[in-house]
C-alpha cells in the first residue's frame, strides 16, 4: 500500500513512478495525488506520461487525460503518441483533431506522432492535410517534422514527394533524414536509388546498413544482401535483430544452410535477443533450407517462451513443403489445442500440405473451414485447391472448380492444372488450358514452351513449330534455367546457357 505521507515530502513523482508494479498501485497513486495538496497538474501530468508508456495501462492513461481539466499541448502529445504505436492509430487522429478544436497549437512534437499515426492507417489524404497543417503553423523547417513527412512519403510510396521534402532540408539533414529517405527507397522497391543514398551518407548506423539488407531482400537480390551484411561487419558495426531478420530471408531464398547456421552463431555470440520475430525467422531459414530438425528445435525452443499464429505457420509451412505432410498436419491440430487461431496463410500451408500428400478429402474440409471461421478463400487458396485435384488426377473437377470460381482465373492455377494434366496425360485438356496461359501471360517464354512440348508429345508438329516461330515473332526469348549450389559457405549461381 503506497503511504501518502511519503508522496507529500517528495519534490518529485519519478522515483515512485518507477517501483509501480501492477494498475492497482497506480490507481492508489492516482488516488493519492487527487486528495494530495501539492500541485495536482504538474502531478498527473507525471502519471499521465508514465502510464500510456505501458500498454497495460494505456486505457487507465486515457481516462487520466480525459479527466484533466485544462489538457496542455504536451499532456496531448503524451496521449496521442501512445496511440500513435497502438492497433488503433485513429484514435491519435481524433485527439489531434480534438486539440485543433480546443484552439491548442501544435508543436514540433505532435506532428511527428500524428504523422506516424496516418502512415500507420495509410491515410494519404490525411498525411497530407498535415503537412498542410504543418506549413501553416511554421513548423515545415523543423528537421524533426520534415523527417516525419519523409517517413510518410515512403509509407505512402510517393517517392518524389519524399525526395521533394529530403532535397529542401539541404544542410539541416541529420541521420534520421538519411535512413528516412533510404528507407522510403527501400519501400518503394526502388534499390538503385536506394544504393545512390546510401554510398553518399556523410555517416552510416546499424539502421542504415539494415535498409540496405532489407532493401536487397525485397527485390530479391539475396546474394547482394548477403555481401552488403559482410561488409558492414568488415566496418565493425553490429547487427541488431531487424538486421537478422533480413539476413536470414536471404538465406531462406538462397537455401543456404550453411550461412544460416553462420547467423544463428553470430545470434548467439552477439547475445542479440531471441525475439519471437527472429525465432521465426530462424524457423523460416531451417525449413527452407530443408533443415527441418534445427527447424523444430527452435521451434519447440520458442514454445517455451509464448508463440504466435506467425511461427506456426513458418513450421507448418516448412513440413508441408518437404513432404512431412501428416506431421503439418497434426501440427496444425496441436497449434488449435494450445489456443492459436489459424489465419488464411495457416490454411493456405495446410492445403499445400494435402497437395503434396493426395489428401483429396482432407483438402476439401479444410477449404470449407475457411468460411466456417469468417475467412474467405483468395485467389492463392483457389490454386491450392486446383493443384490438390489436379496431381491426384482429378483433372475434370479441377477444371469445373477453375470455371466455377467467383473470380479470373490466374495463371499460377491455370498452371497447376496444366502440369496435372501433363502427369496424367490429359493432353486435350492441356491444349485447352495451355491456349489460355498464353492469352494471360503473352510475355512468358515458358507458356509457349510448354504448350509446344504438349503438341510435340501427340505428333502435331506443325503446331508445335508454330508455337515456337509466334514466340519469336513476339520477341519473346526463354530464359536460361539457374541454380544454387552451397559450397564451403560461399553460394555460387549457375546458368544453363544452352537455347
Amino acid at each position: 500500500m503506497l503511504n501518502p505521507a511519503t508522496l507529500y515530502k517528495t519534490s518529485t513523482i519519478t522515483t515512485i513512478l518507477q517501483n509501480i508494479k501492477s494498475l492497482n498501485h497506480l490507481k492508489q497513486l492516482h488516488c493519492i495525488i487527487i486528495t494530495s495538496p501539492l500541485n495536482q497538474h504538474d502531478l498527473t501530468s507525471h502519471l499521465l506520461t508514465f502510464a500510456s508508456s505501458k500498454p497495460n495501462t494505456l486505457d487507465y492513461a486515457y481516462t487520466i487525460f480525459l479527466n484533466l481539466k485544462n489538457p496542455t499541448t504536451f499532456n496531448y502529445n503524451t496521449i496521442i503518441r501512445a496511440f500513435a504505436k497502438t492497433k488503433n492509430p485513429n484514435q491519435s487522429i481524433k485527439l489531434f483533431k480534438k486539440m485543433l478544436s480546443f484552439g491548442l497549437v501544435p508543436d514540433y512534437l505532435t506532428y511527428p506522432f500524428v504523422l506516424k499515426a496516418a502512415s500507420r492507417l495509410s491515410e494519404v489524404r490525411v498525411g497530407f492535410s498535415v503537412h498542410g497543417r504543418v506549413v501553416k503553423d511554421g513548423l515545415e523547417c523543423d528537421r524533426f517534422v520534415r523527417n516525419g513527412l519523409i517517413h510518410i512519403g515512403g509509407c505512402f510510396r510517393e517517392v518524389k514527394y519524399a525526395r521533394k521534402v529530403f532535397d529542401e532540408m539541404f544542410d539541416n539533414k541529420n541521420l534520421v533524414s538519411w535512413n528516412s529517405m533510404l528507407d522510403c527507397y527501400v519501400k518503394c522497391r526502388e534499390v538503385e536509388l536506394a544504393r545512390e543514398v546510401f554510398g553518399v551518407m556523410p555517416e552510416k548506423d546499424v539502421v542504415s546498413w539494415s535498409c540496405m539488407v532489407d532493401g536487397c531482400v525485397k527485390c530479391g537480390e539475396y546474394s547482394e544482401a548477403l555481401e552488403v551484411f559482410r561488409e558492414m561487419c568488415g566496418k565493425g558495426v553490429e547487427a541488431n535483430e531487424v538486421t537478422m531478420v533480413s539476413v536470414l530471408g536471404a538465406c531462406a531464398h538462397l537455401g543456404a544452410l550453411e550461412q544460416g547456421v553462420l547467423m544463428h552463431r553470430y545470434i548467439v555470440e552477439k547475445r542479440i535477443g531471441f525475439t519471437l520475430v527472429l525465432r521465426t525467422s530462424l524457423v523460416d531459414m531451417y525449413a527452407k533450407c530443408g533443415a527441418i530438425d534445427d527447424a523444430l528445435v527452435v521451434f519447440r525452443e520458442a514454445c517455451k517462451k509464448g508463440t504466435d499464429v506467425l511461427i506456426w505457420n513458418a513450421m507448418i509451412g516448412g513440413l508441408a513443403t518437404h513432404g512431412f505432410f501428416r506431421e503439418s498436419l497434426d501440427m496444425f491440430t496441436e497449434m488449435q489445442n494450445t489456443g492459436i487461431t489459424p489465419d488464411e496463410i495457416t490454411y493456405l500451408c495446410i492445403l499445400s500440405a494435402c497437395a503434396h500428400g493426395g489428401l483429396v478429402k482432407e483438402a476439401w474440409f479444410y477449404f470449407n473451414s475457411l468460411a466456417k471461421h469468417n475467412m474467405y478463400p483468395k485467389t492463392e487458396h483457389y490454386a491450392c485447391m486446383i493443384d490438390v485435384l489436379a496431381r491426384s488426377g482429378q483433372l475434370t473437377q479441377a477444371y469445373k472448380f477453375l470455371s466455377d470460381m467467383p473470380m479470373e482465373p490466374t495463371a499460377s492455377m491455370l498452371g497447376a492444372l496444366f502440369n496435372g494434366c501433363i502427369n496424367h496425360r490429359n493432353l486435350d485438356l492441356a491444349e485447352v488450358v495451355g491456349k489460355k496461359l498464353v492469352e494471360l501471360e503473352p510475355d512468358h517464354d515458358g507458356r509457349y514452351v510448354g504448350l509446344s512440348n504438349v503438341y510435340a508429345v501427340i505428333r502435331r508438329w506443325d503446331e508445335a513449330r508454330a508455337m515456337r516461330e509466334t514466340m519469336e515473332k513476339r520477341g519473346v526469348k526463354k530464359s536460361p534455367g539457374w541454380s544454387f549450389v552451397e559450397i564451403l559457405g560461399l553460394t555460387h549461381r549457375f546458368r544453363n546457357v544452352a537455347t
